[in-house]
């Protein structure tokens, strides 16, 4: 009798380097779910699996190495990856090259497809993405500027790369949604990263009034904007952030990334998964809140939001493997993921109805930086695209 075939998961994560900190959620799903993971379900049998893991180093270059040696060392019948916004498109075009599944998570589907600066979609056929788009973004921005009232003026603190030409894009970025809901954007041009100074773009937004500003800045850099602004005599009555502070990665449980002038800010963001949300693993059935519990004990750390795509990461590849006709079969696995609807601790993803191919959404709601007697922690003020989830505090502006 011939022994059972073996499906082998390839996961890169950054374990070393600048990113090792968002890399933590998956080290943990993986080691988490290991007893889980030791046999995947193939029709009517169980067969065995192995999970092989290589360390990006935070690195681009190192990240397509760790997919060529999962895919010709290792054998993966799959690549998983998540966070960076280098690391991860270099994992992603290593996979299309090689011809191997890859199902990535973490930033919106518009750098995903545009990442290139191409005014046309990127086409992919072994490569796919679960997120939420820029669009979303701004929904959920606009829903609460509009807390402020309707018609808000509302400038634009983007920076001068991908990112910002991407939410400038007239088609599939943040500002004809945000223009469309009847709202003025005041953009004052792009900025370089690291800003060094922003008092010019400061001085403009002061000029045409606005009254509210968005961004997508690092901590750094809107930590920057806060100081200066206030120094000018520009205090906006809310700020709107879409970057670092879905997951602020420097410092310890309750901080507010950027030290204390951004903790006087009261921004608000963007929130995709807390332990709260009302969803549960599709391998064990897990609540939200146990997840962020387990790993809060088992690493010390307070839970992250991407704590939530990881482990949705984990069951993507199961059921793939499950229902590929062949689960040790590279093209047969991507055929699965491409007719995947699933159910998972991110919520609900299908791949058949996405805004484009390989692309499932996961729905945003708002959230803000507020301060509590252990710190500051992320409320949720805006539930308008998930209703099951609680609102747990008001949306607080100047």
């Amino acid at each position: 009798m011939e022994p059972d075939p073996q499906p082998c998961i390839g996961v890169v994560i950054a374990q070393t380097g600048r990113l090792s900190r968002l890399g933590d959620p998956l080290a943990f799903v993986l080691r988490h779910l290991a007893p889980q993971l030791a046999r995947v379900r193939s029709g009517n049998r169980r067969l065995p699996l192995r999970i092989a893991v290589r360390d990006s180093r935070s690195d681009p270059a190192r990240a397509r190495r760790a997919v060529r040696e999962l895919a010709t060392d290792e054998g993966a019948h799959l690549v998983l990856t998540m966070a960076g916004t280098q690391v991860l498109p270099a994992v992603v075009d290593a996979c299309e090259e090689l011809q191997v599944p890859c199902v990535s998570t973490t930033f919106p589907w518009q750098a995903y497809v545009h990442r290139t600066g191409a005014e046309e979609r990127k086409r992919f056929e072994w490569a796919y993405h679960f997120a939420w788009g820029l669009d979303d973004i701004a929904t959920v921005f606009a829903g609460m500027w509009e807390h402020l009232g309707p018609a808000q003026t509302v400038g634009c603190l983007w920076n001068d790369d991908l990112q910002g030409r991407l939410l400038r894009h007239d088609r599939d970025g943040f500002a004809p949604v945000a223009a469309g809901r009847g709202h003025t954007l005041i953009d004052p041009g792009g900025y370089r990263e690291p800003a060094a100074d922003l008092r010019a773009h400061i001085g403009h937004l002061r000029r045409h009034g606005a009254q509210i500003v968005t961004s997508a800045a690092t901590a750094a850099d809107l930590a920057l904007f806060h100081g200066q602004a206030r120094s000018s005599g520009l205090r906006p009555r809310l700020i709107t952030c879409s970057r670092w502070l879905a997951y602020p990665h420097a410092g310890a449980a309750g901080s507010c990334a950027g030290g204390g002038e951004l903790a006087r800010a009261r921004v608000a963001t963007l929130v995709y998964w807390t332990p709260g949300h009302p969803y549960r693993s599709s391998l064990d059935g897990t609540a939200a809140a146990d997840l962020a519990a387990a790993y809060q004990q088992g690493t010390g750390n307070p839970w992250l939001q991407p704590l939530g795509l990881a482990h949705a990461l984990i069951e993507v590849a199961c059921h793939a493997l499950a229902e590929a006709a062949d689960p040790t079969d590279r093209r047969a696995i991507a055929q699965a993921i491409a007719r995947t609807r699933t159910e998972t601790m991110a919520g609900p993803l299908d791949w058949t109805n996405g805004p484009t191919p390989n692309i499932a959404l996961v729905p945003l709601v708002g959230g803000q930086w507020q301060e509590t007697r252990h710190g500051h922690d992320l409320a949720v003020v805006t539930n308008t695209a998930l209703p099951d989830l609680p609102v747990t505090a008001d949306l607080l502006t100047a």
